[in-house]
């Protein structure tokens, strides 16, 4: 039986470059956003369902992120009806993804742990965190959304300290080679926990 990681963080913490550092020592990662990219992809799970509720989002026979964003933003219930049809889904690909993982530790990125209430289900949590001024330019510098849009889903996300005071790990991102670090320590914790268990 795999030790179960939840690997969390506000977005532009770091969170993706840290789950790689986890793969780096020998775990098995698993990534929502990555989940949903498949399951939007041609042929994923969630390309008929979403046709049924919101036809105008399928484009080339996959959900178009950028057509359903329009539907969200017009319509108020558009996004809790998205998540009806995706978060089983999600929830699915994660169970087969542990089922199939044959690494002594597995590491689940999951951006809402704690919005979705989804930590209970795991046996450590993991936190990564950066200076909000660093968070902020790492985001504007992807050049993918405006400032308004990254505080919209700033405000929506549970405050960094809060996710930090919950967490059983903190990884500070500030460098690579820190973050590298704070992972190999807690990859080192948890297979002393699991060798003494």
């Amino acid at each position: 039986m795999s030790f179960l990681l939840g690997l969390t963080g506000s977005i532009g913490m770091g969170k993706s470059t840290t789950a790689r550092l986890f793969a780096d020592e020998g775990c098995a990662v698993w990534d929502a956003d990555e989940a949903v990219r498949r399951l939007y992809a041609k042929g994923g799970a969630a390309v008929a369902p979403i046709r049924e509720a919101f036809p105008e989002a399928i484009a080339d026979g996959a959900v178009s992120r950028a057509r359903l964003k329009t539907f969200i933003a017009e319509d108020p219930d558009a996004l809790s009806r998205v998540e009806q049809i995706v978060h089983p889904l999600v929830a699915r690909d994660r169970a087969e993804f542990i089922a199939r993982a044959d690494a002594d530790i597995v590491v689940l990125d999951i951006p809402l742990l704690f919005e979705t209430g989804a930590a209970a289900s795991f046996d450590a949590v993991a936190c990564v965190i950066v200076s909000p001024e660093a968070q902020r330019d790492r985001v504007m510098a992807r050049g993918t959304m405006t400032e308004g849009e990254f505080e919209r889903i700033r405000g929506k996300q549970m405050p960094a300290e809060e996710k930090c005071r919950l967490a059983d790990y903190v990884i500070e991102t500030d460098t690579l080679e820190h973050a590298r670090q704070q992972v190999q320590t807690v990859v080192a914790d948890i297979r002393s926990r699991l060798a003494h268990a």
